[in-house]
């Protein structure tokens, strides 16, 4: 995945992590980790780093790095994950943002493209994101993006040390493709405009 294979919005872009990535990627998550917590947990460390890319080359796992366009900084990043073909054709959404680029719409931006590329190039049918009930911003990015609550799931994932409850929200490709036909997601142009 590379922004010549469409990735690219206005701002942003979405690529494949790499090896020379380690060091921008961990020292911003490593300045992100008290922004993170206690929502998610991101490489922090060579050894998770190295554990992420490994990750990246399986075939129910894809990572996405989103870059800035005007200097391809990272800015965060998205990964589909568990992803089940034949009958399921679905995958569980993770996500999380650097401290210095949160409340800027980058990764609003970085979600449409996400979701173009697990609808289209992907072919899913259901993409699911599990987030905490407190953390107002991810609930708000994923109403945002088109996601339904679906229900509740008390202690799903074990998070800093401790199991925590979760919402889980989802969206099918079809109701996606409804969205961009109605003109309420973004397409590409208009990203990039």
């Amino acid at each position: 995945m590379a922004e010549a294979d469409g990735h690219e919005a206005g701002r942003v872009f979405l690529r494949e992590p790499v090896p020379s990535d380690r060091d921008e990627f961990v020292s911003l998550m490593r300045a992100s980790r008290s922004f993170h917590r206690p929502w998610a947990t991101a490489p922090t460390d060579d050894d998770r780093f190295a554990a992420y890319l490994a990750d990246s080359h399986r075939p129910d796992f894809e990572a996405m790095l989103v870059c800035r366009v005007a200097d391809g900084a990272i800015l965060g990043f998205f990964n589909l994950s568990q992803i089940v073909r034949r009958a399921l054709q679905s995958a569980y959404l993770g996500y999380a943002v650097g401290k210095p680029y949160a409340g800027h719409g980058y990764m609003r931006e970085g979600l449409e493209l996400v979701l173009r590329h697990a609808f289209t190039d992907l072919r899913l049918h259901r993409i699911e994101a599990n987030i905490q009930p407190g953390n107002r911003a991810s609930v708000a990015l994923a109403k945002g993006a088109g996601f339904r609550r679906e229900g509740f799931s008390p202690r799903y994932l074990k998070i800093g040390g401790r199991w925590r409850d979760h919402e889980r929200w989802a969206i099918l490709a079809d109701d996606w493709r409804a969205r961009v036909e109605r003109g309420r997601a973004p397409s590409l142009a208009d990203l990039r405009r």
